[in-house]
């Protein structure tokens, strides 16, 4: 379990990220057209998995901006935006702002929150996921993880390319 802050109140995630150096776990998301995304799709491509509670909310946009801006500069390597928003809110937000260099992936029907240790357990965010990022080669092996500690921060952005 991880414990994290919104606005300076503690509240608690049901695990921890993967440790670098571990095997990611494979996933089922959904994509905006509904079908579904797994870790295996990605094999032979790094991959940055942007995890946030909802991409309404200001800075979970802003992170989905950044990279979207970073994503087209990075060689052999994708970006997947992972929160618990219906797909239909992902493509709204992504279409309204002209986003096409990362990809998008719900996890409200799957066990996605558990697997990476990142859904709300407790707090006005429970259910969600928590805002990190975890960097994964192409091997499918995790390189970098960042549980942000402040919801309302954004990431470490630099900090996760750095590592590709």
């Amino acid at each position: 379990m991880s414990t994290v802050t919104l606005q300076g109140n503690p509240f608690n995630t049901v695990g921890s990220l993967p440790a670098v150096g571990d095997k990611a776990a494979d996933f089922n998301l959904v994509k905006t057209d509904l079908s579904e995304v797994t870790l295996s799709d990605y094999k032979g491509t790094r991959l940055i998995l942007n995890i946030f509670p909802s991409v309404d909310t200001g800075t979970c946009a802003a992170s989905v901006r950044k990279f979207n801006q970073q994503a087209s500069k990075l060689n052999n390597t994708k970006v997947l935006c992972v929160s618990a928003d219906l797909p239909f809110a992902a493509a709204r937000f992504c279409g309204a702002e002209g986003i096409e260099n990362v990809e998008t992936g719900s996890s409200f029907r799957a066990t996605f929150g558990t697997d990476y240790g990142v859904s709300f357990v407790d707090g006005p965010l429970k259910g969600l996921l928590s805002r990190a990022i975890v960097v994964i080669d192409d091997n499918g092996t995790v390189l970098y993880t960042q549980q942000v500690a402040e919801t309302a921060d954004e990431p470490d952005y630099d900090g996760a390319v750095a590592v590709l």
